[in-house]
């Protein structure tokens, strides 16, 4: 790298070495034996070309006579900005090298002797000569047209403008350079490998796993004539096809990709080649070879179709019907401590704060004391006045001690925390409530719980998904009975328990909803989320009121505006088609599609980013996305406090719990 005062011209000098012989314009003097001193330009379309005959040219030395040797001096510009001077003979110039004289367009060789039109061919093999073009050809591909003559006259501009901003930058801007080279470097996807050459497409194995797709194949066929070859009694090619088959499941075992496939698994594809080439010969029947070959589908379909069932079952399982010690052991632990230090009596909340509609009312309906502290926490540290914030928190009796007590020992800042037993609301009754009159029928019994095995799962029951006892729990209803709740207020926010709070939600209490009840993000992308993705359009009480199109929105963020919800009766509707809906033949369990028909017509769209879904089951959620995510939301089976949690989105929770908190350490909460 060459250095001129406080300036390095190490880029610009890299491009000026390369063009020095390229760009001979910069200052050319030729000088004869008789010290007379000529001018040659190399022209723009001689970079790397020659012409019809091969010849490189150099145009602009009309006093180049041939058989006289000419030194030619070359001035260029270095690295640094001097002027360097080269000298080279002319007979030193390999022969492939000419000059063009422009007054008469001869071309000299300066070697001596001038080059004529068919007065030198060159020595090629007779297969060679064969193969050169015309000299018709060779004059009409070395043409070129005044459009080309412009592009290369730009180029070269380019080029020169180019060779001037890199000499001129400052040594700030070449630092930023080369620090930009270093971080590019640094972050270079070097992770394709195999090939020939990562950057040349026409290198790239496509098939990778051609050879695996063929041994499967084979072992597909292979089995089919194994069973034809039983069923006619022709045990030794029974017994030899067996074999073989055995012997290419040992050779591909887990394999993915034919680079992982044993050693000599070539050779187990011919000698598998050469038994069913002999079975094809001596077993093969046409319908029978089908025969065979559906039954084998479907046997492995219904193989799958069980294997989801179990997958979902145990899935459910593990979510919903086991609680892990740990997290059992934080209620117990709470609600020992709360009967104990005769917490009874103590309130947590102002009283009148509860019930003022200036300030900001969340509803939280959860059993999980975690997850609802989660919640707290990361809504109080996000707002400005947390003064001004009521948390509602709703539980059943058996948690309600465990949820008063760990806001008792862990006030959020000055944020109001009001926790209530939904036991304890005399209105909540079967005969006010239709959902929790069908709970305890014996037909949604019946559908949950089999009598005589109800542990086991019932054939052809394709609706596994929804026998979750969640569906079962009113605090997921709870949500239809606002106004009843907080007759008081006149906005709320609701809040599921496995969100995060991100932002400030203040700005949500002053959007304006149109007249609308409830705000929320709508879920539909494409014909995904959809009406019909939760309705039965089959039956005309849905086909006559709602668009199969209509989009999906979400609960779990939402804010409801409890003053339209009495005017339009939204617990009324509700009731009414819950009611119609007491055989599941419009929707099957669950809150949302019953929200879905509650709300329609009736839901304002917020934008995505104050709500982002599907941490608890997708992993293509763009990193993006919830960063500018108000609210981002575990929905789904992975729910970040359990071990199946996603580890990509685990941290995005895990950084509002406090590890360090005794009730956490002494029941070895560990995340």
């Amino acid at each position: 790298m060459a250095c001129r005062g406080d300036r390095c011209f190490s880029s610009c000098g890299f491009l000026l070495l390369l063009w020095c012989f390229e760009v001979w314009n910069f200052a050319c003097a030729v000088r004869s034996e008789t010290s007379e001193m000529v001018s040659i330009v190399v022209p723009d379309d001689s970079t790397g070309q020659r012409d019809g005959k091969g010849y490189r040219r150099l145009q602009g030395c009309p006093h180049c006579m041939p058989g006289k040797d000419v030194e030619i001096t070359i001035m260029y510009a270095d690295a640094s900005g001097s002027l360097k001077v080269h000298k080279v003979n002319s007979k030193d110039l390999s022969a492939s090298w000419m000059w063009k004289n422009n007054n008469d367009e001869i071309p000299v060789n300066p070697m001596g002797g001038l080059w004529k039109e068919g007065s030198f061919k060159p020595q090629l093999s007779e297969s060679r000569e064969k193969d050169q073009p015309s000299a018709d050809q060779h004059q009409q591909a070395h043409s070129i047209s005044s459009e080309k003559l412009k592009r290369l006259e730009l180029r070269q501009k380019r080029k020169q403008k180019r060779t001037a901003e890199l000499i001129q930058l400052s040594k700030d801007a070449e630092l930023r350079m080369k620090i930009a080279t270093v971080d590019h470097s640094l972050h270079f996807n070097n992770t394709l490998r195999r090939h020939y050459s990562i950057w040349r497409r026409d290198h790239r194995n496509h098939d990778r796993d051609s050879t695996l797709k063929l041994m499967k194949d084979q072992i597909i066929m292979a089995k089919v004539y194994a069973s034809i070859a039983r069923s006619m009694k022709n045990l030794d090619l029974f017994g030899y096809l067996m074999n073989r088959i055995k012997e290419n499941q040992n050779a591909i075992r887990e394999a993915n990709s034919d680079a992982e496939l044993q050693k000599g698994a070539l050779e187990y594809v011919e000698a598998m080649a050469r038994v069913l080439s002999f079975a094809k010969e001596h077993l093969y029947d046409c319908s029978l070879v089908a025969r065979k070959l559906r039954a084998m589908a479907q046997s492995l379909e219904e193989t799958i179709i069980a294997q989801q069932k179990k997958n979902q079952f145990l899935m459910q399982f593990t979510t919903t019907k086991i609680i892990p010690t740990p997290l059992h052991c934080l209620p117990l632990q709470l609600t020992t401590d709360y009967f104990q230090q005769d917490h009874t009596s103590k309130e947590l909340a102002d009283k009148a704060k509860l019930e003022d509609p200036s300030l900001y009312h969340y509803a939280i309906f959860s059993d999980n004391v975690l997850a609802t502290a989660v919640v707290v926490n990361s809504t109080i540290l996000h707002v400005k006045e947390p003064g001004k914030h009521i948390f509602h928190i709703v539980t059943d009796r058996m948690n309600f001690a465990a949820m008063k007590m760990w806001f008792i020992a862990h006030p959020p800042l000055d944020a109001t925390v009001h926790v209530e037993n939904f036991d304890e609301f005399k209105w909540i009754n079967s005969s006010y409530c239709p959902v929790l009159h069908q709970i305890k029928s014996e037909n949604l019994k019946q559908y949950y719980f089999r009598a005589d095995h109800p542990s086991t799962l019932s054939a052809g029951d394709e609706n596994l998904k929804y026998k979750n006892p969640k569906y079962l729990s009113m605090l997921n209803h709870l949500r239809f009975y606002m106004p009843e709740i907080f007759p008081k207020l006149d906005k709320i926010l609701f809040l599921d328990d496995d969100v995060i709070v991100q932002k400030d939600l203040t700005p949500l209490w002053s959007i304006d909803m149109k007249g609308m009840v409830n705000g929320a993000v709508e879920t539909c992308k494409g014909s995904f989320h959809q009406f019909n993705g939760y309705l039965n359009f089959s039956d005309p009480v849905i086909a006559d009121n709602f668009d199969p199109k209509g989009c999906g929105w979400a609960f779990g963020m939402n804010i409801l505006d409890l003053k339209e919800w009495k005017k339009r009766d939204i617990t009324g509707i509700y009731h009414y088609w819950q009611n119609l809906n007491k055989d599941r033949n419009l929707w099957k369990l669950g809150t949302l599609p019953a929200g879905l028909v509650s709300f329609y017509g009736l839901t304002y769209a917020l934008d995505r980013s104050w709500h982002v879904l599907g941490l608890g089951y997708n992993p293509q959620i763009s990193p993006s996305d919830i960063e500018k995510a108000a609210v981002i939301h575990y929905n789904g089976n992975y729910k970040p406090w359990l071990d199946l949690a996603m580890t990509k989105y685990r941290h995005h929770w895990t950084k509002y719990v406090n590890l360090d908190n005794p009730y956490l350490r002494v029941c070895n909460i560990v995340l």
